[in-house]
This record gives structure tokens, sequence and C-alpha cells, in this order.
């Protein structure tokens, strides 16, 4: 199937952040409760091994991403701290994500853009579901930022660019009304965009989906990775890992330095 670039609605600027808010919590709600990216735990415990890496820089997170119910699952887990980071951050889910994981998640209210990590931001980087919203020169740009300051950096994609991925997809509005009462803390505002004026369940559903026809397939990812590392001593680990229950598998790229 043909890779289509195409948009997200909560990618754009004039999305009210009431309306972003509500759609990071609830795809932050549905990853704790069915933890999509348990498959992959292995690969990025042997990434982390390699770079000695102490602390996460999650780029793109959202609602918080995967790290509350991840975190705990992961071997260095003792002595691994994570920093969520988002380029529209949802401010009051990072802090919350914080105060459950007893300081062990901080987060950085300011916007950061991926494809340039302050220096200061140091530790291996990672990015679940959110690559596929980069544009093939913006997903290189990310990946050389990383090479160029010498980080380590995890690529993970539970959205599959096929027919039965798109067709799946179609449960997601009904999910978004079923689960919608269940999501901490409660926000009236999310009731309202949910049940009162349903634009939340339309725009996950577009979004969604074209967030399949947007997901890169290993042998792009290869393609993406040694261009941007061309001239450089990065070693690359890159497939799709299917869990036991899970009908799609999980689309992962892992790279750092060689030397590392």
């Amino acid at each position: 199937m043909k890779r289509f670039q195409l948009f997200e609605i909560g990618d754009q600027a004039w999305l009210p952040n009431s309306i972003r808010d509500a759609l990071t919590d609830y795809l932050q709600f549905v990853t704790n409760r069915t933890q999509p990216y348990a498959p992959i735990v292995p690969h990025l415990e042997h990434a982390l091994g390699q770079t000695n890496a102490r602390q996460i820089v999650d780029l793109c997170s959202g609602g918080a991403g995967p790290w509350l119910s991840l975190h705990p699952t992961v071997r260095q887990a003792g002595s691994l701290k994570v920093l969520l980071t988002d380029k529209f951050p949802n401010v009051e889910a990072f802090r919350r994500a914080a105060v459950l994981s007893n300081g062990t998640i901080g987060f950085v209210a300011e916007s950061v853009d991926a494809t340039n990590v302050p220096e200061e931001m140091l530790g291996f980087r990672t990015l679940f579901t959110s690559f596929h919203h980069f544009r093939p020169e913006q997903a290189r740009a990310i990946l050389r930022d990383a090479i160029s300051k010498g980080q380590g950096i995890g690529v993970f994609e539970a959205t599959h660019r096929s027919a039965l991925a798109i067709l799946l997809m179609f449960m997601t509005p009904l999910l978004a009304l079923i689960f919608t009462p269940l999501i901490r803390p409660f926000r009236l505002s999310r009731l309202l965009w949910t049940y009162i004026v349903p634009v939340v369940p339309f725009i996950i559903l577009f979004d969604v989906i074209v967030s399949c026809l947007r997901t890169y397939t290993p042998t792009e990812l290869e393609i993406l990775s040694a261009e941007a590392s061309s001239g450089t001593q990065y070693q690359w680990e890159i497939g799709e890992q299917r869990g036991e229950w899970q009908p799609l598998p999980v689309t992962y790229l892992l790279g750092y330095p060689t030397a590392a």
C-alpha cells in the first residue's frame, strides 16, 4: 500500500487545546490499558544497554506516552529517568504522570521540536506512534539531530499501513464513547467534545486512519536511517514485533553510536 502524507487534525496549531487534550488523554488511556508496546521491551532494553543511557527523552509525548505502564517493565528501570516533551505539551497530563510515577517521570512544559532537541536534553530519545507525523525530510532531520548530538534513538509505531489496520480503526469512535467516562482526571470539556458536540470521536477516527496511511514500513525506515547516518558510525535495528494477542505488529527502529 502506497504511503500518503496527508494531515492529521490533532497536529494542527489552530485546534483548541481543550480538544487536543481530550484526544491525547484518550490515546493515553487506551495505551495504558492495552500496553501495545510490551513486545518491543527486549529490543529497547538492548539499545539502552548499548548506550548506557540513564535518561529517556521522550519526544512527541502527547498525553504522557506509554511510560507510566512501560517504565516498570524495563530492566534498567531502577536507574532510568524519563523526560516527557512535545511540540504542544499537555502539561496537566505530564504533571499527573510525574506525580503518579513518584518523580521518575519528569517533563518539559515548553514546546520542544523533535528535529532540533536542545543540547542539554541528554538521553536516549524515543518516539511512540508519532514518527509517521513527519514528512521524509523531517523524519531524516529527527534521526540526524540524534546522530549529530551522539544520542541513541528509538522509533516505535503501533499503527500499520495495511487494509486490516484501517478496518480495525473503525472501532475507535465506539471505544472513545465507551472509555471517555473512565478517563481521569475528570473534565467537563472532554464530555462536551465527546458527547454533546462529538468532534473527538470524529477526529480520532480521521486521525487514526490517516496515521495508518502515513506509517513508514521497515524498508522505508531502512532507507531513511541509511540516508540520515551516511558517513557516521551508527548501528540500526529495524523490524516488526507482534505480541501474542495483538492483531497488528509494532514497527521499530533503534539507532545508537557503534562506539557506545
